[in-house]
């Protein structure tokens, strides 16, 4: 585990998945970030890479072969390697080997850093084309809010509020988590969503095409807030596992696969096409007051 602090906040991440596991406001005293209960959801903050959400089989198709690929891509359940470590940043290191070739025979390097700046966490993907083609992939954040805070709170007592007022609707999900083609009006010229125990059980909120670039997770009973600004993604989830005190805010660069439309990974919805020896690189910011 290795971590870094500013005397506002103090974050944790493991080489496992470069994965956050820790966002402790040392202001308030409070951690922001669920953490990992095994019998609910076990995971922190997983990072999705090379896809975003289930591909149809289980399989990407590449130049008409179909390589074996898991929900959210291999990179939550990789072993990162820690490049820089100082007081107020860290960066995490994935490269292609003979095991990420199997599923996915691009050549790459995939960087994660988490860095801070005052009462924020700027959380940037780098993506280096390290092979002698064009590479494609997706790639975004799922990191778990805790809420409540308190034991006085209840799950009822929080809510999203978004920059902007939005006219929005939801990709629908079908049982095995695909797109089905169908939309649900969410937002109609609203701001913000209640959070409630049931809001999930047709599984994830998926917005594409948002006016707003930020949404903040607050409480009716206390002025403290996690605002996650995520200007550059195109998709943004919201999701929790039923009744679990968290609420996950996932900034996606590309999403799931939709039922009964196989296609090669160059015409996924959402996918990013990278030159050889080209970076890509983004950023979403998470603001803890």
């Amino acid at each position: 585990m290795h971590q870094i602090e500013n005397g506002l906040l103090r974050v944790k991440a493991r080489e496992y998945g470069a994965e956050l596991t820790s966002l402790y406001d040392l202001r308030s005293k409070t951690e922001r970030l669920w953490q990992a209960d095994e019998a609910i959801w076990g995971w922190h903050a997983p990072v999705l890479f090379p896809v975003v959400g289930r591909c149809l089989n289980d399989e990407i198709r590449i130049n008409q072969r179909t390589f074996k690929m898991e929900k959210h891509g291999f990179a939550r359940r990789s072993t990162f390697r820690l490049l820089e470590l100082s007081d107020s940043k860290m960066v995490f290191s994935l490269t292609s080997d003979k095991d990420t070739l199997l599923s996915y025979p691009y050549l790459f390097e995939f960087l994660i850093s988490y860095r801070l700046e005052a009462h924020c966490l700027l959380v940037s993907y780098e993506v280096v084309n390290k092979d002698d083609q064009d590479i494609y992939f997706s790639l975004g954040g799922h990191p778990a809010f805790a809420a409540p805070l308190y034991n006085d709170e209840n799950y009822e007592d929080y809510y999203l509020e978004f920059e902007q007022t939005e006219n929005v609707f939801r990709h629908k999900l079908n049982q095995d988590g695909f797109f089905t083609g169908e939309k649900d009006l969410v937002l109609n010229q609203e701001r913000t969503i209640n959070l409630k125990k049931d809001i999930f059980k047709n599984d994830a909120l998926i917005f594409e095409g948002l006016k707003s670039n930020s949404v903040t997770l607050k409480s009716k009973k206390h002025p403290h807030y996690v605002k996650m600004n995520f200007d550059g993604f195109p998709f943004l989830g919201i999701w929790a596992k039923e009744n679990a005190p968290y609420v996950c805010i996932e900034p996606w660069k590309g999403c799931a696969d939709t039922k009964n439309r196989p296609v090669d990974i160059s015409n996924k919805e959402g996918i990013v096409l990278l030159e050889t020896g080209k970076t890509f690189c983004i950023t979403y910011k998470i603001e803890i007051g």
